[in-house]
């Protein structure tokens, strides 16, 4: 199942060398592992709420594969370039099936409501 990683950055200001440098090496890093951009610093149109920061989305083919990139030291030698430069949080996060339909789990939530004992 494809896996991403998601990444809420926090920049102070324009891009410095050290993040520029990081920004160029980490494409090699993702490669090994299947990982590409799918989002990368993309103006985001806020609908509700607030969104200061950046966002970077990367798509894997596994969840694996995306834990095995970032815990790689491939990905963790060039890492320190961006994080000491920028806060942010980042996630892997498991993708849906192709044919993920929400009424699924908005069922299997309602039935685990409905279960005798449940604690609501």
């Amino acid at each position: 199942m494809t896996a991403y990683a998601i990444a809420h950055l926090h920049p102070d200001g324009p891009a410095n060398e050290e993040v520029l440098e990081y920004i160029e090496r980490v494409q090699s890093t993702m490669d090994p592992y299947g990982g590409r951009f799918l989002v990368h610093n993309a103006p985001v149109e806020v609908m509700e709420g607030r969104w200061p920061g950046a966002l970077v989305i990367l798509e894997f083919p596994a969840i694996e594969a995306a834990r095995t990139w970032f815990a790689s030291p491939a990905y963790q030698e060039p890492a320190p370039l961006r994080t000491r430069n920028m806060a942010g949080d980042v996630v892997l996060v498991d993708g849906v099936v192709r044919d993920y339909d929400a009424r699924s789990t908005a069922a299997a939530l309602r039935a685990e409501v409905l279960r005798p004992g449940a604690v609501v």
